[in-house]
């Protein structure tokens, strides 16, 4: 991954790079076995607006906010970052459906009632995820994310401070152009 001080961003897999240019207002995926490159136009970056969004639908909680905590700067293998803890609460339980309610039929026989009633499932934890963001790169270095299904870790080495150079943006020689 690259990243130049105008915005500019580069992400490689072993078969395809995808190259962001915001000023430019495009992007351009590039397939390194066929070697064709398609540029695709991007929308500039929405400003707020005062317009109202879509509406939750009635009786619909909406979500609690996150929390966020500041942790600080640090240092991860000589590049300065900046950490912070975004903690999201669980999405509220949903009301326990009711059993149908059906008349006695004649001639049926009851069924046994259990001894126990029935448990309520496991509340969800909270999902916290916690964020060191390069300062200088202004790129994620660490990224831990903890939910109740486990956590993952994120880790994203970074090797040079330095700009990269400007062909690492442009649609290497000899590909094809292809329309979207």
């Amino acid at each position: 991954m690259w990243r130049s001080s105008n915005g500019n961003l580069r992400i490689d897999t072993p078969h395809t790079s995808i190259i962001s240019m915001p000023s430019a207002q495009q992007t351009i995926m590039l397939d390194h076995l066929k070697k064709e490159a398609i540029v695709v136009p991007t929308p500039p970056a929405a400003a707020a607006s005062s317009a109202e969004g879509p509406k939750m639908p009635a009786g619909v909680v909406p979500p609690a906010p996150p929390r966020v905590q500041d942790l600080g700067k640090s240092m991860i293998e000589g590049h300065e970052v900046e950490g912070k803890r975004y903690t999201l609460p669980p999405l509220p339980m949903p009301p326990a459906p009711q059993p149908p309610k059906l008349p006695p039929m004649p001639g049926m026989p009851k069924l046994p009632q259990s001894g126990k009633p029935p448990q309520p499932p496991k509340l969800p934890q909270p999902t916290v995820t916690e964020l060191w963001t390069s300062v200088k790169l202004k790129t994620p270095v660490l990224t831990k994310v903890s939910t109740s299904a486990g956590e993952q870790t994120t880790y994203c080495k970074p090797t040079s401070t330095d700009e990269p150079h400007p062909s690492l943006f442009e649609i290497p020689p000899g590909y094809k152009l292809k329309k979207p």
